[in-house]
């Protein structure tokens, strides 16, 4: 049987993979706590489910525009002027298959073959996968803890080579939380105009952000950095509508017309009746948010708290987004049934057959030393996991 190159290179998600892995555990009847979810526990807003409904009742199930139907990107730019403060005609805006559908849209739309896009690493392990389907280059800038995983202008401009296409900025970052401050971005939009490469700004997490940090959208700096800047957001995780697969990009003019050329002959458009809802989580109520944001700070705090606890463990605070990524090298050479741990995958199985945790090992986003927890769970779901892995590391040998 013949399978393409281009598939070959292709690993499989791991975040997913570890989900996936929890949920057949639990499904066998395992009391298995999944902190491997990249998803809210919290339910989609009810105002959003209804309109939703009343779309689908009234007969919306009919083909849109590929691009999104004209309310949708009407309120997509506004949101972008009233939250981002970025202007945009509806002709800038593209809605996709979710945020992972808009940024593979966007790297195909304008990366070419043998192109370098730079990725700081630790990242989310679908940017180098999309990367390489464009049959481009990434290069890792590598960060940790000393800088809040963000990477300093000294390291972007020592990456950047004639090849660099493309800049891929995540903040709030999945998997660190590492937040970039105003200071940061603008010394990125600076170099990035200097050097005439794109910045594909990934804000997914912009609305999940701690202790008055600010979230500054790259493109909002002035028309040079706009005209570089595809600026990617959705409505998985703010408003927890991860499984309704709905996000957008918003750009130049003649970087949308590609986008939607690539995605007219792949997804066409979007489920129609999900988009009226997509309208009222922007139009509608904003506080389910602040709510959300509010608990998971309190989760937050308490999983840090509860993994520097652990001997072994180092776990920095993150500033965004609802994920920890502690340093767990601190156990490696130690035993647990004669296995010695030696790097994340180790500790991954480790936790999952000692604890019944499910976590995400750092190899996949590119960090050996370190474990992805999502504390997208309940409280109580982050209690009993941390008292059954602070147990287990007691039994380390």
């Amino acid at each position: 049987m013949f399978i393409s190159d281009r598939a070959k290179r292709i690993a499989p998600s791991p975040t997913l993979a570890a989900s996936a892995k929890a949920k057949q555990m639990q499904a066998e009847g395992i009391d298995v706590i999944n902190f491997g979810a990249g998803e809210p526990d919290f339910d989609t807003p009810q105002h959003i489910k209804d309109a939703a409904i009343k779309s689908l009742l009234s007969g919306f199930t009919k083909y849109t525009p590929t691009a999104g139907t004209l309310e949708l990107r009407k309120a997509i730019c506004a949101k972008l002027e009233r939250d981002n403060g970025l202007k945009y005609e509806p002709s800038n805006v593209i809605v996709s298959l979710g945020a992972k559908h808009s940024i593979y849209n966007a790297v195909l739309a304008t990366v070419n073959p043998g192109d370098e896009v730079i990725i700081p690493a630790p990242y989310w392990v679908s940017y180098p996968e999309i990367v390489g389907l464009a049959d481009a280059t990434p290069v890792y800038v590598h960060t940790d803890e000393t800088t809040g995983f963000t990477m300093t202008i000294d390291q972007l401009r020592e990456a950047i080579t004639p090849r660099t296409r493309m800049l891929i900025l995540n903040s709030p970052s999945n998997p660190t939380g590492g937040v970039y401050n105003r200071k940061q971005i603008e010394q990125i939009a600076e170099l990035a105009v200097e050097k005439g490469f794109y910045v594909l700004s990934d804000e997914i997490y912009e609305k999940i952000i701690y202790d008055g940090r600010e979230h500054v959208s790259i493109a909002s700096l002035g028309p040079d950095i706009k005209k570089l800047t595809i600026t990617v957001n959705g409505f998985s995780k703010a408003y927890s509508m991860t499984g309704w697969r709905l996000g957008y990009a918003a750009a130049e003019k003649e970087i949308v017309a590609a986008m939607e050329a690539i995605q007219s002959h792949s997804a066409s458009n979007m489920v129609s009746f999900t988009q009226p809802a997509a309208v009222a989580a922007l139009e509608g109520p904003q506080d389910v948010v602040d709510a959300m944001v509010a608990e998971f700070d309190r989760r937050r705090r308490y999983i840090v708290d509860r993994l520097n606890s652990i001997d072994g463990i180092s776990c920095p605070t993150p500033g965004g987004a609802f994920y920890v990524f502690p340093n767990v090298s601190g156990l490696y050479g130690r035993k647990y049934n004669g296995k010695v741990l030696q790097g994340s995958a180790d500790f991954e199985a480790f936790a999952l057959e000692a604890a019944q945790i499910a976590t995400v090992a750092g190899y996949g986003f590119g960090a050996d030393n370190y474990v992805r927890f999502s504390y997208a769970t309940s409280m109580e779901n982050i209690e009993k996991g941390m008292d059954r892995l602070e147990k287990a590391v007691l039994r380390l040998e």
